[in-house]
């Protein structure tokens, strides 16, 4: 049990380390994120639009692409499902690109399970971040918080919110998401530079 705990320290260690180093970076991508979580919130019908149209797209593509490696490897075994798997893609893509509206009631169902699986990762990455840096970690905590928050309001909202909820959440969560990260910076750079350990 000891080994495992001491690699945890490791790993921490590491993760606080990184951020320190590059604070800058973990600054810019949060400015970034909270840029486009305003703009997402100020429009959030456009951004459920453009969110639904942006993965109709990787569908699509996705789909083609499986559809030309599939039928050029015909003997491979698998071959009927691979073939199933590229065709529904393909047809996700085209389906999700030629209705928006309605694809978006879908796309918010499994928006939902983002934000659950990300809304209890966020909680994780912050307690271990709570045992290294000892501030600002609260930042992240809150927006794991949130993300459960918002999974529950999409869920007690559908079908009616899917129109505007997919773009409003989005941004909400690109929000708190940046702003942590702007946090997390910016305290990363008031504890200086890491001292090396000794090997």
């Amino acid at each position: 049990m000891a080994m495992d705990t001491s690699g945890m320290d490791r790993f921490g260690q590491a993760v606080a380390r990184s951020v320190r180093e590059h604070w800058v970076l973990f600054l810019i991508e949060g400015i970034v994120l909270v840029v486009l979580g305003v703009l997402a919130i100020v429009v959030p019908m456009v951004a459920t639009i453009a969110v639904t149209i942006l993965i109709g797209w990787l569908f699509l593509i996705s789909g083609v692409v499986g559809l030309i490696t599939t039928l050029r490897m015909r003997n491979a075994p698998g071959y009927w499902w691979s073939l199933l798997s590229a065709v529904l893609g393909t047809v996700a893509g085209i389906v999700l690109l030629g209705w928006p509206v309605l694809g978006a009631v879908s796309l918010t169902l499994l928006l939902t399970v983002v934000f659950i699986i990300e809304g209890v990762a966020s909680i994780m990455y912050a307690l271990e971040h709570r045992k290294e840096l000892t501030g600002r970690w609260e930042w992240m905590l809150a927006s794991g918080v949130v993300d459960l928050i918002l999974a529950f309001i999409i869920l007690t909202g559908l079908p009616g919110t899917a129109v505007w909820a997919l773009g409003l959440l989005v941004g909400i969560n690109m929000l708190f998401g940046g702003t942590s990260m702007i946090a997390m910076a910016l305290h990363a750079r008031s504890r200086g530079p890491s001292v090396r350990q000794p090997a």
